[in-house]
């Protein structure tokens, strides 16, 4: 088998045995091209693992049409969590629309109204979940594991991709006919909210349109962080 057959091969079954071992679990998707790659393989398989995704208000139109994209071609419905209205009105009253751009701690709390406690309502009840991060993504990521202890939420968090390469995830998507958003065809390797997300330029590292105000050892969204700093979760060797 060649590397690549290998990748897939064990990412098949770290999400077989998720399924089996780690039930009720779900799979935090972005909608943009590895959590395509699980999702495909996910509900080829049939396996019982839901997916959701975080509808923050700020998304582009067309990471909103993946939604479409998804049902049109699985026929499966995507849950969507969305933030407490209230908050968000309080954060736009109190500080202003575009407030993230004025300081890390101003986007982080946008990011925590956003997307991290809508995240949290979404894990509640899970025994695990799932994420599209791979370690060759940023500086942030690189000490990722396969399995993770997320003492954060009280659960066993996965990220299945961890060992994959940029061109491994769009070898996947070529020969499976993945769909994916029409945004990485524009320049956006790493898509997040509109305001927060701008293409990249040739040579730059692949997520240098997020938060690319801001130095890149900060450029967390907050969903992989507690009490604002960076945790890199005990990994887990799985047992035979």
């Amino acid at each position: 088998m060649s590397d690549y057959n290998t990748l897939v091969a064990v990412t098949e079954a770290t999400l077989k045995r998720i399924a089996s071992d780690f039930s009720p679990a779900v799979l935090a998707s972005s909608l943009a091209a590895e959590d395509m790659v699980l999702t495909d393989m996910i509900l080829r398989a049939k396996l019982p693992i839901q997916i959701f995704s975080l509808e923050t208000g700020r998304l582009h139109k067309e990471t909103l049409g993946m939604l479409d994209r998804i049902k049109e071609t699985y026929d499966y419905e995507v849950k969507l969590y969305k933030p407490d209205p209230a908050a968000v009105d309080a954060y736009v009253k109190a500080h202003g629309l575009n407030a993230f751009y004025d300081s890390v701690e101003m986007r982080k709390e946008c990011c925590r109204i956003r997307k991290v406690d809508p995240l949290n309502r979404a894990l509640t009840g899970n025994k695990a979940w799932i994420t599209g991060q791979r370690r060759a993504q940023s500086t942030t990521r690189a000490e990722l594991n396969v399995q993770e202890e997320d003492s954060a939420h009280g659960m066993t968090k996965f990220n299945p991709l961890a060992d994959w390469e940029e061109l491994d995830v769009w070898n996947y998507i070529r020969v499976n006919k993945v769909p994916y958003n029409p945004l990485h065809d524009k320049g956006y390797p790493s898509i997040g909210c509109e305001p927060c997300t701008r293409a990249v330029q040739p040579g730059e590292d692949i997520r240098a349109g997020r938060w690319w105000w801001e130095n890149p050892e900060s450029k967390e969204c907050g969903l992989h962080v507690v009490d604002g700093k960076l945790v890199r979760i005990k990994s887990v060797t799985p047992s035979n």
